[in-house]
């Protein structure tokens, strides 16, 4: 293992024990975090131990035999800390597994730590986390993307071969794009959020990060499907997800119909960026797919309707850190609501005060109707945006992110210009479609850029199909600055 962590496909034949795999994903955690902050908590004994449970039974057939994962910081583990990024949860450590984590385990994954994530998922660049920004492993004077940037930055170091994270508005597609992987977020209500830190509850997503589009259809097809513990989740079957991609080298893609938002590489967009994805159109073309021009009439509204609707939702979710029940309490407040005003004071970062006062204002009585009500409407022409887009074509493609990787600081002290980072990806969320980012090449920076399919409802397969499809004809093959080895 001198190049990283192996893809899922080649873990089974590698040779190497689930402790090996182990070792080294615990070892190159340990090492490289010093440099990425990626980690916030590595679980070498619990992982070392889950390790050689699974080797004592070699003839146990399980899809993901010692699979080294991480996941992100606001998905609760059994055991290992729980902190979202912030200081309000102190060290808590919840008593139980989210859905999606006991799936992984049954599957005979390993858990090896929890990811830096800007603070309850709120941010694009992982610059609001409480312990410190995530540093690129491409270059590490730049920001990986949020708020999953931990489980983006160990996905592309080669600490692991896939990690889990969350997105609300983009917090898997932004982080996959800047870090060179591959990032999906899914159907809405087709992964379990028990035990995903609510942050905004009719947008949050479970979501996957690999370096390959075969290791995120196997995940997705471990962790997908109906839960008991989450209303949610749909009442829809789990297909074959692997089946469904083409071990064709040269695929063909006739029949297939691909919308182009051609309104969406306008103005605020980067020139290399809209360079590589219409690239990408190109090859889709070259493999047989038929590219069809459509409108998405209420997409310059979605970063308005966005960041009213989250925020309403984030300030509603996040009243219960009061410092009763658990986590952070500040001291020298001997009255109730002294003691309230000081812990959420202390303990919450600049961004989530900020985003808790816009939804709770938002909110309030008068401005209500104005501004909440008025954005569900819009949130409704949005969805009504694809659902005729989807009957002239089978996926969309956009670019996931505006721009490659941006300097760590250069946008921290203005929030707009951070927001509008999330203008490709929070379309997705509001709608509830698929989207999936997937790596087309390097700037002259040598910083990755990705492109974004979209697809109807339940559409993954088809995500998949057309991802893997230029993955055979245009793999992406470039190693970070930073890496595993």
């Amino acid at each position: 293992m001198d190049s990283g962590t192996p893809d899922l496909a080649d873990l089974r034949n590698d040779g190497s024990t689930s402790r090996q795999r182990v070792e080294f994903s615990v070892n190159a955690a340990e090492k490289l975090n010093e440099t990425l902050n990626a980690f916030l908590q590595i679980d070498r004994s619990g992982a070392l131990r889950r390790a050689e449970e699974i080797d004592k039974n070699p003839t146990k057939e399980l899809p993901l035999k010692g699979v080294p994962i991480a996941i992100k910081d606001n998905i609760c583990v059994r055991g290992l800390q729980t902190s979202c990024g912030s200081k309000i949860l102190g060290d808590y450590h919840p008593p139980y597994n989210a859905t999606v984590i006991e799936r992984l385990q049954n599957a005979g994954a390993i858990v090896i730590g929890k990811t830096n994530c800007d603070e309850f998922a709120m941010g694009s660049s992982n610059e609001n986390s409480a312990f410190g920004p995530v540093r690129n492993p491409w270059d590490t004077t730049r920001v990986p993307g949020g708020s999953s940037g931990g489980s983006a930055a160990s996905v592309s170091a080669g600490i692991v071969p896939v990690a889990l994270g969350s997105d609300t508005g983009g917090s898997v597609r932004q982080p996959a794009s800047l870090c060179g992987v591959v990032g999906l977020k899914p159907t809405y209500g087709r992964n379990s959020r028990y035990g995903l830190v609510a942050f905004a509850s009719s947008l949050d997503q479970v979501g996957i990060f690999g370096r390959r589009v075969r290791d995120v259809a196997q995940i997705l097809g471990v962790i997908a499907g109906r839960d008991t513990h989450d209303a949610t989740t749909a009442e829809v079957a789990v297909p074959d997800y692997v089946g469904s991609l083409t071990s064709e080298k040269e695929p063909d893609l006739k029949g297939v119909r691909i919308g182009f938002p051609s309104a969406l590489f306008g103005a605020g967009l980067d020139q290399e960026v809209g360079t590589l994805v219409k690239s990408a159109v190109d090859v889709y073309r070259e493999l047989g797919a038929e590219i069809v021009d459509i409108e998405l009439p209420q997409a310059p509204y979605a970063i308005a309707v966005y960041y009213i609707i989250a925020t309403a939702e984030a300030s509603s979710n996040l009243a219960r850190f009061d410092g009763v029940r658990y986590g952070f309490r500040a001291e020298e407040a001997p009255e109730l609501r002294q003691m309230y005003r000081k812990t959420r004071e202390g303990g919450f970062g600049p961004e989530v005060k900020r985003r808790i006062m816009l939804g709770t204002y938002v909110l309030s009585a008068g401005y209500y109707d104005a501004y909440y009500r008025k954005a569900q409407q819009v949130r409704t022409l949005i969805k009504d945006d694809f659902r005729r887009a989807f009957t002239s074509c089978d996926a969309l493609i956009t670019p996931t992110s505006p721009t490659p990787a941006f300097a760590i600081g250069e946008k921290v002290d203005d929030p707009l210009a951070m927001y509008l980072n999330d203008i490709y990806t929070v379309t997705a969320n509001l709608a509830g479609v698929p989207g999936l980012s997937v790596p087309c090449g390097l700037s002259s920076a040598r910083l990755p850029i990705g492109f974004q399919l979209l697809g109807p409802y339940w559409s993954e397969p088809m995500l998949f199909k057309l991802a893997h499809a230029y993955e055979q004809v245009r793999p992406f093959n470039e190693r970070p600055a930073v890496h595993a080895s």
